[in-house]
């Protein structure tokens, strides 16, 4: 099973965000079975708490199932259970290495990306924090048209 978890810095915002959208349109798509999604922050203010409000509106404006969702912080295990780890922006890939556990020989490491990377037509490659910009429907075209575009890269790469 393919394991992808999304991370951005409180866990209410942007990787929620992916994760909803990620799993709406791996169950589109069938795959439901063969990839499991979630998404964590880098920092604890939020832990337990659900998506912020401009998250949700903006899930619920396109028929996005969020209910469940509650925020968590990345755990050292994360870098051995998820087969990809997806950041939301360079602070955050940065932020990543603070939970990194030391590599034991032989042991399966995620593959660490940028959210962006996986949409080649954006220069810039890191989603803005909606928190401060209030930009949430900015947000959700940008995780939409990568989350489309890294199904597509997992499904080429054949691991499913």
């Amino acid at each position: 099973m393919i394991q992808v978890l999304f991370v951005c810095l409180g866990n209410i915002c942007r990787s929620p965000m992916a994760e909803a959208v990620f799993r709406h349109q791996v169950k589109q798509a069938g795959y439901e079975a063969m990839i499991a999604i979630d998404s964590a922050g880098t920092g604890d203010w939020h832990i337990g708490h659900p998506p912020h409000q401009g998250t949700r509106d903006i899930l619920e404006l396109y028929h996005i199932e969020h209910k469940g969702l509650k925020a968590r912080q990345v755990r050292p295990t994360d870098f051995v259970h998820y087969t990809y780890i997806i950041a939301m922006d360079e602070s955050n890939v940065r932020n990543l290495a603070s939970f990194e556990p030391a590599p034991i020989d032989g042991e399966k490491r995620a593959s660490i990306h940028k959210l962006l990377d996986f949409a080649p037509s954006r220069t810039n490659k890191d989603v803005p924090d909606p928190y401060y910009t209030g930009n949430f429907q900015e947000v959700y075209e940008m995780v939409e048209e990568s989350c489309e575009r890294l199904l597509a890269y997992i499904i080429e790469k054949g691991n499913l």
